[in-house]
């Protein structure tokens, strides 16, 4: 589905969105770390350290930093990976499902206004 906005509809959008995310209760994150959620959601997994920081094009402390914040919320987890160990891959969590259906919602409701 392709939706056609003008550049002033597409900016008074995102700033709708935004507005909204700083003023709710939730967390705020950056949009580093945003870019580096929705990568975890909604790309299939695996998803490592090294493979994330590599698709951003970031090095390898950025996206860890990131992740350590939204790991603190409760938005992803990182488990070291078995097969091995030098690699840590990164997990979803109910949280973090949450959090982004919420903003799927506030989205969706700020794009009808």
């Amino acid at each position: 589905m392709s939706v056609e906005l003008t550049a002033t509809d597409a900016l008074g959008l995102w700033h709708r969105v935004t507005l909204e995310q700083v003023r709710g209760e939730g967390a705020d994150l950056s949009l580093r770390q945003l870019a580096i959620l929705l990568q975890i959601y909604l790309l299939p997994p695996p998803h490592t350290v090294r493979g994330l920081a590599a698709t951003l094009e970031v090095t390898k402390p950025v996206v860890t930093r990131a992740l350590d914040t939204m790991g603190h919320l409760g938005l992803v987890e990182r488990v070291r990976d078995e097969k091995d160990r030098r690699n840590v891959v990164v997990k979803r969590t109910v949280a973090g499902s949450l959090y982004l259906e919420q903003l799927a919602d506030l989205i969706r409701m700020e794009g009808r206004r």
